[in-house]
Order: C-alpha cells, then sequence, then structure tokens
C-alpha cells in the first residue's frame, strides 16, 4: 500500500494514549502531576510507540469533575503549567512522531466560569441566553439522569438568576446552548485557538448531549444538529487536513453511525466502539467470543476516511449500559461482585488486571486482541503495565490514581509526602512495589513488552487497520478468529477465550504450494497443507497472529 496514505489518514492505524496530566509525573514535589512532568517522560511514550498523545482537560477548574468543570477554554490550569509548559510539550511530541489531541468538553461550563456568573446575575447579560433557563423544570426533569447518586433533577434552581438551569451532567455544570449561534461561534474559535497551539485534533466530550437541543426553548435556531457538527468538522479540516475529531458516542450502532455524517463521512472522524467494548467483557465472562462476534458482525463499516476507535478501558466507569440487565449481571459476577466495585449500576470501576485476577496470560490475550480488531487502539495509561485502581477513592476517580514508575517513595510519581498527594497510590498487590515500569522495562517477559511488541507488530501491519475484516469459524467455540486483508497481505489472528489449550482447523484462500505462515508474535512459521488447510494450535488464553506468505513474499517477519 502507498505509505502516504498512511500519513495523511494518520488516524486510522495510530496508537493513541490516553492521560491525565496530574497523574502522571510530579516535577515540582507538589502531590500533582504537571505538564513539565509529562515532557520529561515523552521519551517513555515514543519507547512504548504511542503514536497519538490524548490529553484529558488541563484547563483552569474547580476541580470538582476532574477538570471536566471548566472555567476558561482558553487558559492552562496554573497547578499544571502554563501555556509555553504545553508548546514545550507539543513540540517535543512531534519532534518524536507523537501527535497531540486534547479534551473538547464544550457541552456545558463550570457553575464558576465568568460567563456563567455573569448569566445568572442579570437577564440582561449577553451571557444569558449561553445557558438554558425556564421559570419552571419539565415534568420529565428527572428523566436521563447521567449520574443517578448525586443528582435527583436535570433542573437546577439558581437563587441569584431566579431561574431553573438545564445541566444533563452534576449541578455545577450548567449546559451551554448549543442552539444559540453566538455558543456555536465561541466553540469554533476555542478549537481555533488551541490548533494554532499545535495540536491535532480533539476528543469531543459527550457528543450526543453536546447536540441535544430538546431542552433549549430556542432550538428552532438549529433545527438540524448534526449540521453543526459538519460545520466544526469542515472549520477543522480548513486550520488543518490532518486534524481529526473523536467522538465519546455510546449509542446504538445504527444511532453511532450517523455521527461519522452516514456515508459522506463529514461529521466525526472516528466514534468510540462502546458496544464492542462490552460485548467483549460478556465474552470475558462467557470464556468464549460469541458475543463478541456478533457485535463485530453488527458493527457498520465506517466512512472510507473514518475510523472506529477500540478500547478495553477509559477514564470513566466501564459502563455496561448496552446490555440486558441479566447480562449485565453476568459481567458484575464475573469481575465485580462487590456493589463498592459497581457504579451508578450501569458499570464497574476497576481496572482490567483486578477483574481477570491479574492472570498475565489473559491479560495479554485481551491486549493481543485489542490489537489485531479493526480499528484504532486506545489506551489509558497505565495499561501498560497491568496498573490495579485504589476502591477507597470516590466513585470514577478510583481509576485515576497517580502512575507507577517505579518501587520507590509514591511509586515514583512525587517526592511529595504521601499524605499530600492529590490522589492516593494503589495499594495492596498490585501496588507499585510490586507493579512499575522500572521492572517492567527490564523484564522481556512483562506485560510492557508485551503491549510494546503488540504495538510494533500493528504497525508493520496495515492489514489489521486498514483492511477488510472476516470472521472466520474455526470449529472451536471458545476461539475467536478474523483474518484481515489489504492489497496482497493477509493476517489470520487467533485468541482463545478459555483456560485449555486447543487446536483450530481453517482453510486458507489462494492456498498453493509452498504457502506458509508466519507467527508476527512468536516468529514461529507454519506450512499450510496443500489442499489449503490451516492446522495451528491455541494455548490456554493463547494468540497469535499469522502473516500468510505465498512464495517470493518480500515481508520482514
Amino acid at each position: 500500500m502507498r505509505l502516504t496514505e498512511t500519513a495523511d489518514l494518520w488516524w486510522k492505524n495510530a496508537v493513541i494514549y490516553c492521560l491525565d496530566i496530574e497523574t502522571f509525573f510530579d516535577t515540582d514535589g507538589d502531590g500533582r502531576g504537571d505538564i513539565r512532568g509529562l515532557s520529561q517522560r515523552i521519551d517513555y511514550l515514543a519507547e512504548l510507540g504511542v503514536t497519538c498523545l490524548w490529553l484529558m482537560p488541563f484547563y483552569p477548574t474547580p476541580d470538582r469533575d476532574d477538570g471536566y468543570d471548566i472555567t476558561d477554554f482558553y487558559g492552562v490550569d496554573s497547578r499544571l503549567g502554563t501555556h509555553g509548559d504545553l508548546v514545550e510539550l507539543i513540540t517535543l511530541a512531534q519532534d518524536r512522531g507523537i501527535r497531540v489531541i486534547a479534551d473538547l468538553v464544550v457541552n456545558h461550563t463550570s457553575d464558576q466560569h465568568p460567563w456563567f456568573q455573569s448569566a445568572r446575575a442579570s437577564r440582561q447579560s449577553p451571557y444569558r441566553d449561553w445557558y438554558v433557563w425556564r421559570d419552571e423544570p419539565p415534568a420529565d426533569a428527572d428523566k436521563g439522569i447521567v449520574f443517578p447518586d448525586k443528582e435527583t433533577s436535570l433542573w437546577q434552581y439558581d437563587e441569584q438568576a431566579g431561574q431553573y438551569y438545564l445541566h444533563q451532567f452534576y449541578k455545577q455544570q450548567p449546559d451551554l446552548d448549543i442552539a444559540n449561534p453566538a455558543v456555536r461561534d465561541e466553540i469554533l474559535k476555542i478549537i481555533g485557538f488551541w490548533m494554532q497551539l499545535g495540536l491535532s485534533g480533539f476528543r469531543v466530550d459527550a457528543v450526543p448531549f453536546l447536540l441535544d437541543t430538546k431542552g433549549a426553548q430556542d432550538a428552532g435556531r438549529l433545527p438540524r444538529p448534526h449540521d453543526y457538527l459538519r460545520d466544526l468538522r469542515a472549520f477543522l479540516g480548513r486550520r488543518d487536513g490532518q486534524a481529526m475529531l473523536l467522538g465519546e458516542v455510546n449509542l446504538p450502532y445504527k444511532d453511532t453511525r450517523r455521527f461519522f455524517g452516514d456515508e459522506d463521512g463529514d461529521e466525526l472522524t472516528m466514534c468510540f466502539d462502546f458496544i464492542g467494548m462490552q460485548k467483549l467483557y460478556l465474552s470475558l465472562a462467557r470464556s468464549e467470543p460469541a458475543e463478541l462476534v456478533k457485535a463485530l458482525r453488527e458493527r457498520p463499516v465506517p466512512p472510507e476516511e473514518a475510523q472506529w476507535g477500540t478500547f478495553v478501558r477509559n477514564h470513566d466507569e466501564l459502563t455496561l449500559d448496552k446490555l440486558t440487565d441479566d447480562e449485565k449481571q453476568e459481567v458484575f459476577d464475573a469481575f465485580g461482585p462487590d456493589k463498592n466495585m459497581q457504579l451508578y449500576g450501569r458499570g464497574l470501576r476497576r481496572r482490567l488486571p483486578t477483574m481477570l485476577g491479574n492472570d498475565q496470560a489473559r491479560l495479554k490475550m485481551v491486549y493481543s486482541l485489542l490489537f489485531s480488531m479493526p480499528g484504532t487502539p486506545v489506551l489509558f495509561y497505565g495499561e501498560e503495565i497491568g496498573m490495579g485502581e485504589n476502591l477507597e477513592i470516590e466513585g470514577r476517580n478510583a481509576v485515576r490514581t497517580p502512575m507507577q514508575w517505579t518501587k520507590g517513595l509514591n511509586g515514583g510519581f512525587s517526592e511529595a509526602d504521601p499524605d499530600e498527594l492529590f490522589r492516593p497510590m494503589v495499594e495492596g498487590e498490585l501496588s507499585a512495589e510490586s507493579v512499575n515500569v522500572a521492572d517492567q522495562r527490564r523484564d522481556p517477559d512483562s506485560l510492557y513488552n508485551w503491549i510494546k511488541l503488540l504495538i510494533q507488530r500493528y504497525r508493520e501491519s496495515p492489514e489489521l487497520s486498514w483492511g477488510q475484516c472476516t470472521i472466520l469459524d474455526p470449529g472451536v467455540p471458545s476461539v475467536f478468529a478474523h483474518r484481515s486483508d489489504y492489497e496482497d497481505g493477509t493476517v489470520i489472528a487467533l485468541h482463545n477465550f478459555a483456560a485449555e489449550p486447543t487446536e483450530v482447523k481453517l482453510a486458507v484462500e489462494g492456498a498453493a504450494a509452498g504457502l506458509r505462515v508466519a507467527d508476527l508474535l512468536s516468529g514461529k512459521v507454519t506450512e499450510v497443507e496443500t489442499d489449503g488447510t490451516l492446522r495451528h494450535p491455541v494455548g490456554a488464553y493463547g494468540c497469535c497472529w499469522l502473516r500468510v506468505l505465498h512464495p517470493g513474499d518480500r515481508y520482514l517477519v
């Protein structure tokens, strides 16, 4: 294939790494990570093979929602650094071939934002109609609450304003009125500002909520909200033709497809595959991949220049909201039986290693699956070393603990007194004493080195992200088998969801004398029988990526 295609559409085979600056590396000893600390660790990300760094919110904030309650969309939180520090970080990343994207959180502001402070002070404020107000809340004010443990209504009465305001999330996060053209123009300015400083795109927070105008009495000013998403994409393309929008859209497949822009592909560049993620956990709970297979067969093919974002874990609760109640309970029983491990009645606040009993073979199989499935893999910081969670921390922050670099003080994250850390470390079996970067870099059998290998092979195999995916029948219920074809290249991937080893039998298309398969993960080469039959062992929780080799092929394997 033409390598220039992979550069122009870099997101189609990127390796995206999400992190929160304040949990990554602290250089000034205040117990909170900072931008300079991330800059000092940029070579670590380059060594791992990361090609796109996704920064969670770094904007000024009262920090009542881990930075998602923003008081200045153009600022940098002084506790993390300055604009100068951020530009230096972007420059260092780009020098190492790493693009940087950031969270775009514009469906709401903090109630401390100057816009809202002005809006609540007077009905004559120029910012009054930037928010959604009503004299009385609607009858369905308690429907669709996102955080049922904290909120009882989507409308909050404000004494100073003398009206109720809409908040789809926490009450301290009043919704912006996307139907107001002044708000839409401001969002474009925010995007333009950060792109001018070097960002290569944005992860767009809660996209369906951003486009939701049903609570606004002026909704008629934006009769087709998706038109605005097209405007955002067009503006992005004018400023930088290689910039991308990665959307958080947790909807059924048929509804998510629309956020790509359907066949035109003129809205979001990428959408997260929430359905596939949830079916993966159901399949893991059952030790067979049937539900994941079903999801992938139902998943729409994205527009030509778009892509699905695949992931095992993100920074929020591990939501299971698209499973049936019985399916959800299966996953809870398998991976989070205690109520303290669950959240909002719909998800888990655990990381994968603790859910799988820190079974390294099973962990490695899951990440092999992540990097071989069609889509662009997204990692959450610490996944590469198998970090756990701290359930003593409230809510979703249980999985947002400081990065574990060494077995020293505070896991090498900070030189502050442990009591002064802005968030506690993981304790117990998966504490920094036993799980850290320094030890795993030196261990050839570590999870870190496994994921580093997966990234290298993934980047060498454009079939996995660019090719046509075909689900195969391996004749073994516990094995997920698929092949990816692009131009003249073919990779077959096998993943065993069960604790018992097995052997698969597959028909390899295009069989001819001398046909072989080379396992890209182990280096082992297997001959294909002359009738095109491939027999291949798969270990307990085993996995392999098999490149099909014809006589005369010049692949480096």
